[in-house]
């Protein structure tokens, strides 16, 4: 006899089969939760319960709750601001931030214009040795904290 769980191929689904008096009976099973979802395409990972993205090597957690930004100690990492300009930047140390004020755009080198926009609310982590370039539209202030 086959396993009781099998891949419905010409559904697309996966499923169960279980077996009555009357033959096999399908059943779908619940759909996972949220946060085991986690592709959306190539290079670019969605995570349902704080809506944190990764895309291009930056992870963006979109109003992370006040507990994690307490826990933390977010409140208390230094400040950092910067009017609208455009600049590059390549980070010698992983860096999380929180930003307080202003919208951005951050294209990774090598990523052609490909871009990730990081705005006011954002709790984001650049990875160790990214080169980028900073296009600021709105006057930026966050806390920042280098690892």
């Amino acid at each position: 006899m086959a396993s009781p769980c099998m891949i419905a191929s010409h559904l697309n689904t996966f499923g169960c089969f279980s077996s009555n008096s009357t033959g096999l009976i399908y059943s779908t099973p619940p759909s996972p939760p949220t946060h085991l979802k986690r592709t959306r395409g190539p290079g670019f990972a969605v995570r349902g319960e704080a809506m944190a993205i990764e895309k291009l090597g930056i992870k963006v957690e979109r109003n992370p709750p006040e507990s994690k930004l307490q826990d933390l100690g977010v409140r208390t990492w230094p400040k950092w601001g910067c009017p609208p300009s455009k600049f590059p930047w390549t980070y010698t140390a992983k860096e999380k931030c929180y930003l307080l004020e202003g919208e951005v755009k951050v294209f990774p080198e090598g990523h052609g214009n490909e871009f990730v926009q990081i705005r006011a609310g954002d709790f984001v982590e650049f990875p160790k040795g990214m080169s980028c370039t900073w296009d600021v539209s709105v006057a930026v202030d966050k806390h920042y904290m280098f690892e």
